[in-house]
């Protein structure tokens, strides 16, 4: 099991659950991404536990496992959306969230495309720089205005290029952590 910040611990279903954490989340990774084992994930998760989730509509862009949603729902999210363009991972999602008994979160097969404008509190998309530099703006159309985007899945050296296209689409940079090289970053929409 991943344990981060003491009290979010992602196991796999043969480990035992362990009343001792106030989060303990159940993944089957099967051929996704999303464990926790992978700094990107593991860095979202930190800044998810810092942010209050409660009653905000939440998008996991590039769900994977569906372990951030999932947290998201824990977290006390309202409406929660999990989007991934791959069929496994798409697939394993609804798996997981049943395994997990978050069975209002909504899991699509889709990409930025599928987005249609809906609007969101807090989008989390952690992917790679190259989706995120080319999808970002369809995900700041989808935003509220206050609203947070959580990035991850790029190198701390490419944090400028993410955050020079983040200010061009509007958003304004409020922090980023990193580890191994691995960084996430939080932006703030503010129009």
């Amino acid at each position: 099991p991943v344990v981060i910040d003491g009290i979010c611990r992602i196991r796999a279903p043969f480990h035992e659950a362990d009343g001792n954490f106030k989060y303990d989340l159940c993944i089957e990774p099967k051929m996704s991404f999303g464990t926790a084992h992978h700094e990107t994930t593991a860095q979202i998760i930190k800044l998810m536990l810092k942010e209050d989730f409660k009653n905000k509509d939440v998008l996991d862009m590039g769900s994977g496992t569906g372990v951030l949603a999932i947290l998201a729902k824990k977290l006390g999210s309202a409406k929660t959306v999990a989007i991934d363009n791959d069929e496994w991972a798409y697939r394993n999602a609804l798996d997981n969230i049943k395994l997990n008994g978050e069975n209002e979160i909504i899991v699509e097969l889709g990409d930025a495309n599928s987005l249609n404008n809906r609007q969101f509190d807090i989008i989390i998309a952690n992917i790679n720089r190259n989706i995120l530099l080319r999808d970002m703006h369809e995900y700041v159309k989808c935003l509220k205005k206050d609203g947070k985007i959580f990035f991850s899945g790029f190198y701390e050296a490419d944090l400028r290029l993410i955050r020079e296209e983040a200010e061009r689409c509007g958003l304004v940079y409020s922090c980023h952590i990193k580890e191994n090289e691995w960084t996430a970053a939080v932006f703030k929409k503010n129009i």
